[in-house]
């Protein structure tokens, strides 16, 4: 990982534009310049920074797509392993995530294609993702957060409010916050919430969906050009996809899913030169000899309900149109 970290670390101090891939396990990094990377391998979009040039497919006009999602036994195996850690106070919050098999008339470029989202990438034969959710984000030397935790059916009566005032899905929140207010802590000073619990529609191929994130920014230091390697690593894993305290719940995680994340849960963005622009990954599809796997998933709390859970987990599969 260091040979990755010095890599970043010499585009930020000549200011040379690139594109960085870092998966869950932080075991295959990927750091590109820009003008080296090869449209037909990777296709990416970041908040209207993009290579697609024309090399990207026409959407299709009619979406079919079906979901089997991982059986009901299964997510109770590793909700009751994280219920019991939780109970001993080895985690206060862990999102348990699994993977569901898709079938769907698109390939990964049509998804590539179809899907509407602040982040996209794509990686030819290996993976999609179509993620709402920021990583970090720099102005100068403002860096910004936005974990997003908190998840409902937008098509449920008053489900704004059910969102807002649920316990769980509160105290969910206060928890991630926090871990992010010191993930920031480590890299930057000043660290504070600008905006605590606000609500985002998303428009899916299944219907509408609400999803609840905060706002948290702190200062970077002078020459954090020549060091975003470290602020990089510093804050991966990203809290909202692993949890609190951070070390322990990573464990427990691979404990409870018994399958490899890879990039899934990863993060990947773009350094401009100036700023860094980056999502996490999540609103994921793999390819795999067999087919298409789509992994989601959700926070889980001592408040949590393994009913609740599991259909958050089958809710969270879906292409964003």
């Amino acid at each position: 990982m260091q040979t990755t970290i010095n890599r970043i670390n010499q585009f930020g101090k000549k200011r040379i534009p690139f594109l960085f891939i870092i998966d869950f396990d932080m075991e295959k990094p990927i750091v590109l310049p820009l003008n080296e990377i090869d449209s037909d391998e990777i296709l990416y979009s970041v908040n209207g920074i993009s290579n697609i040039n024309g090399n990207n497919p026409e959407c299709a006009k009619e979406i079919e797509f079906k979901a089997s999602p991982v059986s009901k036994e299964r997510y109770l195996t590793a909700f009751n392993h994280v219920q019991k850690h939780i109970r001993h106070g080895d985690s206060f919050l862990l999102n348990l995530t699994m993977p569901s098999k898709i079938e769907t008339n698109l390939n990964l470029k049509e998804i590539f294609a179809c899907s509407k989202a602040k982040y996209k990438l794509l990686v030819k034969d290996q993976f999609v993702v179509f993620s709402p959710e920021i990583f970090i984000k720099t102005i100068g030397r403002k860096i910004s957060s936005f974990p997003m935790k908190g998840t409902m059916d937008a098509a449920l009566p008053d489900a704004e409010q059910k969102l807002l005032n649920s316990e769980k899905e509160l105290a969910e929140h206060y928890t991630i916050v926090d871990l992010i207010r010191n993930d920031l802590s480590m890299v930057a000073k000043n660290v504070k919430v600008d905006r605590f619990r606000f609500i985002d529609k998303l428009k899916t191929n299944r219907g509408g969906l609400l999803q609840m994130s905060s706002e948290i920014s702190g200062e970077l230091p002078e020459n954090y050009h020549e060091i975003i390697g470290e602020i990089l690593i510093k804050m991966l894993p990203a809290g909202s996809i692993s949890g609190a305290p951070k070390k322990k719940t990573i464990e427990i995680i691979r404990e409870a899913e018994q399958y490899k994340r890879g990039y899934y849960t990863g993060i990947f963005g773009i350094f401009d030169g100036e700023n860094i622009d980056s999502g996490v990954m999540i609103r994921y599809i793999e390819q795999k000899p067999d087919g298409l796997i789509y992994k989601s998933g959700g926070g889980i709390t001592a408040k949590s309900n393994v009913d609740e859970e599991y259909q958050e987990l089958i809710d969270k599969i879906y292409i964003p149109l």
